[in-house]
């Protein structure tokens, strides 16, 4: 299975629970802030195995919210994609990224 396949799948079954309709965008992007602070959490604790469950969370959260919206997280990331892919720098190892110069 694709990603997308997964993206219908999790839709459909937050149809079957009521999810969507009856949630709002505020409610999931807010639940997705939830399990950022999971995700957060095992990452510091280098714990992997809950580092994978809570990024799946986040991720069922945000395509929930675009369900609510009428879009797809996929045409949100090719958004992304369009306004980064251009983009040029460096992160350097104390965190910051630096922007290359345009001439």
């Amino acid at each position: 299975m694709d990603f997308h396949d997964y993206e219908n799948l999790i839709v459909g079954w937050a149809e079957d629970r009521k999810i969507i309709p009856n949630s709002t965008a505020v409610a999931q992007c807010l639940k997705a802030v939830s399990e950022m602070g999971e995700l957060a959490d095992a990452v510091n604790k280098q714990d992997r195995d809950a580092m994978i469950d809570a990024v799946g969370d986040v991720i069922v959260c945000l395509i929930n919210l675009c369900a609510l919206e009428c879009t797809d997280i996929t045409e949100c990331v090719a958004q992304a994609w369009c306004q980064i892919r251009d983009r040029k720098g460096t992160l350097l190892p104390s965190g910051v990224f630096v922007k290359e110069e345009t001439k």
